[in-house]
């Protein structure tokens, strides 16, 4: 079911459907609906998924993932965005703080940046040996494959963004003081690093684009169209079917007799505002 949904939705293999802002959301919301349906799919089969996004500053990760949650049960996926490592993790292997947030059964986990940053961000800039660095990608691929082999579906997007939008999303940032906190110091120096940055991602698709592991490259320009392709693509690689539900039926309600206790007994919340 999931794969034939996909199809219909993206029809990947043929001329890209153009749609209107209106007819995307309507999309949109469409596609939610399949993922709600994915999502009881793993719980009900016990199956463990874990979605990794990775790509530039500003490529539309964090956004990305919250359409894709954003109808999920809460109770059955974990979005995971590690900060920087204290000083306890920098001591231990270097892959252990995030195996510790792999999935249970029936859980989705998404990692908004990875693992990944040891052959991205902390190779640039410098933060790893070059023995830490050739270690890494050394590992990763068995790593993977040893998840693979345990059950677990992995799943990783690469966001792929141009410079010009990136650097037309950056000055959209510095303006909008609800986005403003994206912008950290390592955002802004990694703008004097670009090349830098793209050849590492091409060493690492060399090391860890494999047939059983691959990477799947999102065009992420614009942003409604990436989140509509990369929802579809990811319906389309869990093998979900229709969990049978049984009839929901209200029971009567209550009948006792209740008396609500006075309303300047309770601290009630100042009604600044009213909505027509």
């Amino acid at each position: 079911m999931g794969a034939d949904k996909a199809e219909k939705a993206g029809e990947a293999a043929g001329t890209p459907t153009r749609l209107s802002k209106a007819d995307a959301d309507a999309e949109l919301a469409r596609l939610q609906i399949e993922l709600v349906r994915m999502q009881e799919w793993i719980v009900h089969s016990g199956q463990r998924v874990v979605v990794v996004l990775e790509g530039r500053d500003t490529a539309g990760k964090g956004g990305t993932i919250k359409r894709i949650t954003e109808r999920l049960n809460p109770r059955h996926y974990r979005v995971v965005a590690l900060t920087t490592p204290t000083e306890r993790e920098r001591g231990q292997w270097y892959f252990q703080r995030y195996v510790t947030h792999l999935p249970a059964a029936g859980e989705i986990v998404f990692f908004d940046r990875s693992w990944y940053n040891r052959a991205g961000v902390e190779h640039v800039m410098g933060f790893c040996t070059d023995d830490e660095y050739e270690d890494f990608l050394r590992t990763c691929p068995q790593l993977e494959r040893a998840w693979v082999r345990s059950g677990i579906l992995l799943l990783k997007y690469w966001l792929s963004v141009s410079d010009e939008e990136q650097e037309r999303r950056f000055h959209a940032r510095m303006k909008d003081p609800a986005k403003r906190w994206k912008l950290s110091e390592m955002d802004l120096e990694a703008r004097a690093h670009w090349v830098d940055y793209a050849e590492a991602k091409d060493e690492m698709f060399a090391y860890t684009d494999l047939r059983d592991t691959p990477w799947f490259v999102v065009d992420a320009d614009d942003k409604r169209t990436a989140r509509l392709n990369l929802i579809a693509h990811l319906l389309s690689q869990v093998p979900y079917q229709e969990v049978p539900r049984p009839p929901v039926r209200l029971p009567p309600r209550q009948q006792r007799a209740y008396k609500r206790p006075p309303i300047d007994s309770q601290t009630w919340v100042p009604q600044r505002y009213t909505v027509d």
